[in-house]
Order: structure tokens, then sequence, then C-alpha cells
């Protein structure tokens, strides 16, 4: 083989590894809540130094947008507050419900239990990858992520598998109540109930945040600003001098595969007696 064939060959084997790099990148990149493990040490570290302030994880913000509102997107997620907010949260509309509905429903929470079952030791969702969102604020659940989960949630739907674990935190630990499916922003609704049916669960979306101007990220105003702020329309949010999000993270639904009925399972939040 001549040199200029050796040469020819190693460039295309280069080319063909750093085109697969690339587009593994930009899907990595659009994926909802996708976080680098160096940033989620960041956030974490921020959320221990500055318990006082309002934190949120946003993809696709820098470092001090998602430093600023991590608390404020924990406070989103607590029982009773998404109907306060519902100006900053987008929900499905209910479907009629159909027996074949009712079916895939039940078949889902079936896969779903069986597939979680182990990880009722929240250790064992450690050791498999699941990182604990936030676990320095307390909060009413505690959401234990895969991003590699979240990764094939983006393309694929497998009710066994999915992107985060619920939990309730104890005295000697945490306890497994439920789970998360996620999809990203840009899914429409026929996509969502082709996975988890619109008749028996509604899917919500983060949406209309306005961060502060950078300038004032610390000192900001968060009854305007964030996602618990008054502020949810582009025009307010420019007249503030703030910065515009139509939506963050991605579609998002909660199961609760160990409750006794489908309205329940399919809760916004977890049905405590």
């Amino acid at each position: 083989m001549s040199a200029r064939s050796t040469v020819v060959q190693v460039a295309a084997k280069a080319g063909m590894l750093l085109g697969g790099f690339l587009v593994f990148t930009i899907l990595l990149a659009a994926l909802p809540a996708h976080r680098t493990p160096a940033q989620q040490a960041s956030t974490q570290e921020s959320a221990t130094q500055t318990p006082d302030a309002d934190h949120s994880s946003m993809p696709g913000m820098d470092m001090s947008d998602e430093h600023a509102n991590e608390k404020a997107a924990v406070h989103d997620m607590t029982p009773g507050h998404h109907d306060a907010h519902s100006q900053h949260m987008t929900m499905t509309a209910m479907r009629a419900q159909t027996p074949e509905d009712v079916q895939r429903a039940n078949e889902i929470v079936a896969q779903l239990r069986a597939g979680i079952e182990k990880y009722r030791d929240y250790r064992v969702a450690l050791n498999d990858g699941f990182k604990i969102f936030l676990p320095n604020i307390q909060q009413p659940e505690y959401h234990f992520t895969s991003y590699r989960n979240g990764f094939l949630e983006a393309f694929t739907f497998d009710p066994a598998r999915p992107t985060s674990l619920l939990y309730r935190k104890t005295s000697t630990g945490y306890e497994l109540v439920g789970a998360m499916y996620t999809m990203p922003k840009r899914a429409s609704e026929d996509q969502l109930n082709a996975r988890v049916p619109l008749s028996v669960a509604m899917w919500h979306l983060h949406t209309n945040l306005c961060m502060p101007p950078r300038a004032v990220l610390r000192n900001a105003d968060w009854t305007k600003f964030g996602l618990k702020g008054s502020i949810a329309t582009q025009d307010a949010c420019d007249a503030a001098g703030g910065r515009f999000r139509p939506s963050i993270f991605g579609w998002m639904v909660h199961v609760y595969p160990y409750e006794d009925s489908l309205d329940k399972v399919f809760a916004m939040h977890h049905h405590m007696d």
C-alpha cells in the first residue's frame, strides 16, 4: 500500500470519528435538563454555600442563571404550588378516555413497578448512576435522575426505564414513591399521548420564565423574576430588562405506581393521606 493511500485512509477514519463525536455532542446538548458532572458538582456546591438564594437548573443558561433559580424549581415541584403559578406551567389537555387507554396505562404501571422494584433500596439507584437533585435542600420529593435514561427517553420509550425516581426522605434514608418520564420540549401532544395516554395523565412543561439582568442577579426581585415571579410574557420581561425563556427543561409526567387508582397513579404530586 502506498504512503498516499495510507494517509487518505487515516484521514477518512479521523473524519468519521470527528463527525460521530459532533453528532453525539449535539444530541446530548438537546436533552432536557442535561448537565455535565462538573456542572452538577458546581450546582450542589453553590446550593450548600448560599442556602438562602433562589436556584434552578436550567439547560441552555449560564451557571449564574442555574445557581439563581434552583430553589424556585423545587418550590414549583411542591404540592399545591403548581396551581398558584400556572402562568409558568403548561399542561396537556385531558382527552376522552377509552378502554384501550386504560389498558395501556395499566400496562405502563405494571412494567414500571417491575422495573424500579430494585430501587426501593435507594443505594442501588445511586450505584446505578442516579444523581440526587439538590440533596441539601428540603423537598417533599427528591428526584434521583439518570441522565443516561434521559438521553434514551428522547428517542425511545421503555416504561421500566424512567428518567427519574421519586423518593420521600425518611429518618433512615429515602422511600421510593414513584418515577418521572420525560420527553424533549419540542414533542407534540400526540407524541406525548403515544407514550402515556393524555386521557389518564397530564404532562407538564415549565414555561414563560423571565431571568433578571445578570448585573443584578444576586439582588434580584424574585417576586418578579424566576419560576415564582409575576413576569410571564416577553414584553414584560423586556421592559424589566430581563432575559425571557419561553420554556425550560422538557416535558415531564409523574407516575406513582404503588397507588390504588389511576387518578392517584398519574397525579401531579404524590397522594399523601
